[in-house]
């Protein structure tokens, strides 16, 4: 099994979600987070006055899935998060060594 994490802008929230269910994702956890990269954050004006923004709002995509699905998953986050701009986000893929669910006590992949 592997978890992939992916950073994404959060507008395309939705496309990633809905590139998710058509590659049969069935369960994702979601997080807004805060951060920066090479984008540095950026500078913002409010009323008259410029502010520095040094973390920049991401939101965060944690989905476990079977060994065999990472490629369709990782294709399908790229293509829903690309914008080819600075600040698309990182995908993060980590392996996973067991998975409980806590209802039935099912484990492995019968728990995804």
């Amino acid at each position: 099994m592997k978890k992939i994490e992916a950073i994404v802008r959060p507008h395309l929230l939705e496309a990633v979600r809905t590139a998710l269910q058509e590659v049969d994702v069935v369960g994702m956890t979601i997080s807004e987070v805060q951060g920066y990269g090479r984008q540095r954050g950026h500078t913002e004006t409010y009323r008259g006055a410029e502010y520095q923004i040094e973390f920049v709002p991401k939101i965060k995509i944690e989905v476990v899935i079977p060994d065999e699905s990472e490629d369709l998953v990782v294709n399908a986050i790229l293509k829903s998060a690309h914008t080819g701009k600075f600040g698309d986000g990182k995908i993060f893929v980590t392996p996973i060594e067991d998975v409980i669910r806590i209802r039935t006590e099912e484990r492995g992949e019968a728990a995804i």
